[in-house]
């Protein structure tokens, strides 16, 4: 079943009654929240999609984009989504997982081992059936999946494989599915606002950060790292969703044009991204900084760990993983590309 513009109308119907904060017929502005920063392919894309909007409306319609988290943080902005105090968000999967187990299947580790999967797997209608859990338990309508590139971990010690992870003091993604995942490698997660890591990895107060190439890029941990381990296990996908409050107050024409300018925008940033993941690589090899690879074979023990604490919890990832395993071979022979 696709997710169709008239399914998501659908999704917003089965909603409980409430009076809309905002009605698009009356409204002049949305307000889109988000917590990447200026240059962010997120953030580039928020404000397309107002431009998108502005231009499809002849201006009845125009959107702010809160960027760096203005409005707060992705928990604080989730409860104005609910409220219908804010319209729309980009909220990453992980906040979405920490409420909903449901949703964290999507962040569980290798269920796609590449950038461009990851592209094709967050397109795919049972990808976005993910959403249907949406309505009822948080409030919200979800329009689409954005992505940022696979993961990597940015070490200041020497990693050859992932047994190398073990005792790593960490910075991660600090949710349960990212939590559990790297705890079952040995590594020690630690809790660090993202401002800090930099100075706290050239101190050494932590050992590495997990993060995707874009962001490690725009901020250059790779001046206080001696390798970069491409784990091709885990992305970080946001949502855009829009507050089911105010998406009852839109016309059944409005929500198909919002819709459809959202599935617009997302294309182009999912490609976007992927598109330019080659680009980062190079980057990277220039600075110069080895980058390996996590060998195949190291990975089976490790999803057989994972499987058994989280499919109880979210049963969809069997059938994630039998998807995303028609979409790609897996990749990486555990070789270093650059030295």
């Amino acid at each position: 079943m696709t997710l169709s513009r008239r399914h998501i109308v659908a999704l917003g119907a089965s909603l409980p009654l409430a009076a809309p904060s905002l009605s698009l017929a009356q409204a002049k502005e949305l307000r889109l929240g988000l917590i990447t920063p200026v240059g962010h392919s997120w953030n580039k894309a928020a404000l397309v999609l107002a431009d998108k909007l502005k231009a499809a409306t002849n201006g009845r319609m125009t959107m702010t984009v809160f960027h760096s988290g203005q409005l707060g943080n992705e928990s604080a902005m989730m409860q104005q989504l609910q409220s219908g105090a804010l319209d729309m968000g980009f909220i990453q999967a992980a906040e979405l997982g920490s409420r909903v187990p449901h949703l964290a299947a999507i962040n569980a580790p290798y269920l796609v081992r590449s950038t461009p999967a990851v592209a094709k797997f967050v397109r795919h209608p049972e990808v976005l059936k993910l959403f249907d859990v949406l309505p009822a338990s948080t409030g919200t309508i979800g329009l689409g999946w954005g992505i940022t590139g696979m993961r990597a971990i940015f070490s200041s010690k020497d990693l050859q494989s992932l047994a190398d992870i073990k005792g790593m003091k960490l910075r991660i993604n600090p949710t349960p599915v990212y939590r559990d995942f790297y705890q079952i490698l040995g590594a020690a997660p630690t809790p660090i606002p993202t401002p800090q890591v930099y100075d706290a990895m050239a101190n050494g107060q932590v050992d590495g950060l997990e993060a995707d190439l874009e962001f490690s890029w725009n901020q250059r941990f790779d001046k206080v790292s001696k390798v970069i381990l491409q784990m091709n296990a885990v992305f970080m996908p946001f949502a855009a969703i829009v507050s089911g409050r105010v998406w009852q107050g839109f016309s059944a024409a409005d929500k198909d044009l919002i819709t459809k300018l959202v599935k617009e925008t997302l294309d182009e940033q999912i490609d976007g991204l992927a598109g330019n993941e080659p680009n980062l690589i190079e980057n990277f090899k220039k600075a110069p900084i080895p980058i390996r690879q996590v060998a195949v074979a190291d990975t089976e023990a490790v999803i057989a760990a994972f499987d058994k604490i989280w499919l109880p919890q979210a049963p969809v990832i069997t059938s994630l993983r039998k998807l995303g395993a028609s979409i790609t071979r897996p990749c990486g022979q555990g070789k270093e590309t650059n030295s």
